[in-house]
């Protein structure tokens, strides 16, 4: 059986995609950017967009049974170099006790304003293993 969730994202809709898929114990995340899903604006600074990513796709496990804790798989797409640094202060605050398997790139992001998009792979349980 396979579960999806979805946020709400106006590129959810149009692009045709699920923010989270469930299939048995594997939850994959879709490339999530640093919206405020609340008030649809996009914070400036690359470390406010990181956190609202991760709090969207914690909100994403969760609704499927699981949490960022369960994260096996992480990749970064990062808009800028000049932003690594930032980025690494702020996903090592999530991800430094997890050490999940991890990527960064260097991308174009598809708007001027997203300077990160994250994308995980959860196994649920995996936290306690």
């Amino acid at each position: 059986m396979v579960q999806r969730v979805s946020t709400g994202s106006p590129f959810e809709a149009s692009f045709g995609y699920s923010r989270a898929v469930r299939h048995e114990d594997t939850i994959y995340v879709s490339g999530t950017t640093g919206y405020d899903y609340a008030t649809m604006k996009m914070p400036a600074s690359v470390a406010a967009q990181a956190e609202n990513a991760l709090a969207t796709i914690d909100k994403a496990l969760r609704d499927l049974g699981s949490s960022i804790r369960d994260t096996v798989r992480v990749v970064y797409y990062v808009g800028d170099i000049s932003y690594v640094d930032d980025v690494v202060r702020t996903v090592g605050a999530v991800f430094g006790d997890i050490r999940p398997a991890a990527s960064m790139l260097i991308v174009k992001m598809i708007e001027e304003d997203m300077k990160i998009e994250i994308e995980v792979t959860a196994r649920i349980g995996a936290a306690n293993s």
